[in-house]
């Protein structure tokens, strides 16, 4: 998410037909839910009159990456864009995952492929990243883990992916300290925990506006999640073509990306 974006600005330069080929106005209508009947990566949970699309993936069966720029230094920005990288391999999933710049660049910490595209940011200003503390979400030895951003940057890491965002949403089994229960800051929002000893990576997106006191109690009571990160709130967005799902909103920053093996 980007500080004093304006809406007129968030699709310029982008000409019609690929906003409309690229399901760029899927936001107008709300986060769509899943089928029924479905049976997948994704479903749909509710809390406190608020569903809830929940995505868990056993790293032992998909594969997870981390896009956040091409091999010329140029971020990808759509699904699309992420989807031609993969080499042949088909998206099952693809979520927006991390603040960044205006020109779509990370904020902050951002490893992707094992390589480091910037360096990590604690944050010292007054939007969500620097609602401190922040977080990093990281694949490190095949394990995932969500960590706060100065016990990450204490330790020594070689993670495989790694992006940096923040508000953390749970630290250490407790919601983050600055939350303020029936706060009338509500958004769509997203984010990840890492669950079963870091085997299996949980990403939420609410179909719904919440706020953090909420999406931050569903990570902790629903999920049972000891830490969880927050993605963002005004531009989250979900790539699931099995549970027919295409929701987006504006070009986008680093993006998490789940293939088959």
């Amino acid at each position: 998410m980007m500080a004093g974006r304006r809406l007129a600005s968030l699709f310029s330069g982008w000409p019609a037909t690929v906003l409309a080929a690229g399901g760029l106005f899927s936001w107008l209508s709300g986060v769509p839910a899943l089928p029924t009947d479905h049976e997948g990566l994704c479903r749909t949970e509710t809390a406190a009159g608020v569903g809830y699309i929940v995505c868990d993936i056993p790293l032992d069966r998909h594969r997870l990456s981390l896009r956040a720029v091409d091999a010329a230094g140029k971020p990808y920005e759509t699904f699309e864009a992420v989807e031609a990288s993969l080499a042949g391999r088909s998206a099952e999933l693809i979520m927006n995952a991390g603040m960044y710049h205006e020109d779509r660049r990370p904020v902050g910490l951002t490893v992707q492929d094992g390589r480091a595209v910037h360096g990590a940011v604690l944050g010292t200003g007054s939007g969500n990243y620097s609602l401190r503390p922040n977080g990093v979400f990281f694949v490190e030895d095949g394990r995932a883990h969500v960590m706060e951003s100065t016990r990450y940057l204490a330790g020594t890491h070689h993670p495989e992916l790694a992006t940096q965002s923040g508000p953390m949403l749970v630290v250490d089994g407790e919601l983050h300290p600055r939350f303020i229960e029936n706060s009338d800051s509500r958004h769509v929002r997203n984010g990840v925990c890492a669950r079963q000893d870091g085997t299996v990576v949980t990403l939420v997106l609410s179909r719904a506006s919440v706020n953090f006191w909420d999406f931050g109690s569903f990570f902790k009571d629903r999920l049972g999640c000891r830490d969880a990160l927050f993605f963002d709130g005004t531009v989250s967005s979900l790539h699931y073509p099995a549970g027919g799902i295409d929701y987006r909103r504006d070009r986008l920053g680093p993006m998490l990306v789940v293939s088959d093996r």
